[in-house]
């Protein structure tokens, strides 16, 4: 049971059921009405998602051991060997590139493969050599709701899928940054370069919140690229956008509260997490009888 949970840990399953459901939102959206078919792309990404989740932590083991937050993860705690999480992050890879190759052409296969060359290979590499590499890091997110969009016969140029995309970009950055003013003193002490060293908590603090309100507003501006019909569901954006702004206004004082920043990374994760879930209910409702 015990090396079940370490691999059901190298999988991150939280992180990977969450690039699912980007996937489904991106999916409802596109023009295809069996909404059944979800199932298929969404299990792809999350496969997909776990594999590059354990590569990651494969690639980063020797940073993990030294951080508290990570020293506790199979690899650093030796209950999985490297080989095996090489091995293992491999399957999951190459299972769900089959899976997206095969139900949604090459341009799905392409998205998955760009994406994990992305983060596992360019993101993970930029970490090591700049404090700013979330920002090109973000463009990872923004793939998983053009996977599903482009499964469900959506064009890659399009600009409701540029505006969906740019939600999660946005989302992506202030995610990360939080998770920094929370345990930012781990990354130092595991080498990494740290915004700590470049600018200071109270600074990280008032640019995380800009970020955060950029974020509440690209929600916003959906329905001016087409992406919302409903008016119902265009004013049930607002008080999500209201309610991550007003939590977070406490990063613009002059003194950072990391405690508080723990309770904010997990809204901004509910804040994505509902407009996900209004985006996909506008369209259904939208094919209802």
């Amino acid at each position: 049971m015990q090396i079940l949970k370490s691999y059901l840990t190298l999988c991150r399953p939280a992180v990977s059921l969450f690039a699912a459901c980007s996937a489904a939102t991106g999916f409802f959206l596109g023009p295809y009405h069996r909404f059944g078919d979800v199932l298929i792309p969404a299990a792809a990404v999350f496969l997909l998602a776990c594999g590059a989740s354990a590569m990651n932590q494969y690639q980063e083991r020797g940073i993990d051991a030294n951080m508290e937050r990570t020293r506790c993860r199979p690899l650093p705690s030796g209950t999985i060997t490297p080989t095996q999480a090489l091995a293992f992050s491999l399957v999951l890879i190459l299972a769900g590139l089959a899976v997206l190759g095969q139900t949604g052409g090459v341009k799905t296969g392409i998205l998955g493969l760009f994406a994990l060359l992305w983060y596992n290979g360019i993101y993970t590499y930029l970490k090591r050599i700049t404090a700013f590499a979330s920002v090109p890091g973000a463009v990872v997110g923004m793939i998983p709701p053009a996977i599903g969009w482009v499964s469900a016969g959506g064009a890659l140029v399009d600009a409701r899928l540029f505006a969906v995309c740019f939600v999660f970009f946005m989302w992506q950055i202030p995610h990360f940054w939080l998770l920094l003013l929370w345990c930012g003193d781990e990354y130092k002490k595991a080498g990494l370069p740290s915004l700590f060293s470049v600018m200071s908590p109270a600074q990280i603090s008032r640019v995380t919140f800009i970020w955060i309100f950029a974020a509440s507003v690209a929600g916003l501006l959906l329905p001016l690229y087409g992406v919302v019909r409903s008016p119902l569901i265009y004013f049930c954006l607002i008080p999500p956008g209201i309610w991550l702004v007003w939590n977070g206004r406490f990063l613009a004082g002059r003194r950072p509260l990391p405690p508080l920043s723990r309770g904010l990374f997990r809204k901004i994760n509910a804040y994505l997490f509902l407009i996900m879930s209004l985006l996909s209910l506008d369209k259904i409702f939208s094919h209802m009888p």
